[in-house]
């Protein structure tokens, strides 16, 4: 039997590399966390938080709501509580759209650079 690799997938994230993923500071992740009840990293012996897969997610969303829709803390906070799931699937859609963008405005450039160097021959 052919060995299979497997892909595996990272249980727990520290600060550090969730902050990295989203491009902010530690001090903003700490305090987001101070601030929304649902965000709430497990801690390991030293004390050092360690984020789920669940907890980006939810991490996510408030970055969605509050960087990118302009939401204050109290607002934010209370978006979560209405339409939780509803949001993480709007959220979902509008990251998928986004990359489909990205991969047609990439496609426009190579078409109209191709065009150019046609028309130069």
């Amino acid at each position: 039997m052919p060995y299979k690799e497997r892909n595996i997938e990272k249980q727990y994230f520290t600060i550090g590399e969730v902050a990295a993923q989203f491009k902010v500071a530690e001090s903003l992740v700490r305090f987001w966390e101070t601030e929304f009840e649902e965000l709430r990293p497990r801690r390991s012996k030293k004390g050092n938080r360690l984020y789920t897969p669940q907890d980006i997610e939810v991490f996510r969303t408030i970055y969605h709501l509050v960087k990118e829709r302009g939401y204050t803390i109290p607002g934010a906070r209370d978006m979560l509580k209405q339409k939780g799931p509803q949001l993480k699937e709007k959220i979902d859609v509008v990251q998928s759209l986004e990359k489909v963008r990205a991969f047609l405005v990439s496609l426009k450039k190579e078409v109209d650079a191709a065009g150019k160097a046609e028309a130069a021959e």
